[in-house]
């Protein structure tokens, strides 16, 4: 079970998130070329660990476990993979 981030990053991009992370699976961070690019940011669900890190450092509350994931932002979990390729 991966994490998803949500509609409430959309706009915000704080990157708590990416330093809060042990492995390194959500994009793009500031330094990457497509950060100014993106909607939002991203977690790649095949490199997540499920390890929760991410949850409470986010200041907007959009990551969500794909089982809480809500209803109305279901579509985030396919938008997540996509972005990844997957």
């Amino acid at each position: 079970m991966a994490y998803v981030i949500a509609e409430p990053c959309i706009g915000t991009k704080d990157t708590a998130c990416v330093d809060a992370c042990p492995v390194d699976c959500i994009h793009p961070k500031k330094d990457e070329g497509t950060y100014g690019d993106a909607e939002q940011l991203y977690i790649d669900p095949v490199e997540c660990i499920d390890c929760g890190a991410c949850v409470p450092v986010c200041p907007v509350s959009a990551i969500f476990a794909i089982d809480d994931l809500p209803e109305k932002w279901q579509n985030f979990a396919t938008k997540n993979a996509e972005h990844f390729g997957r």
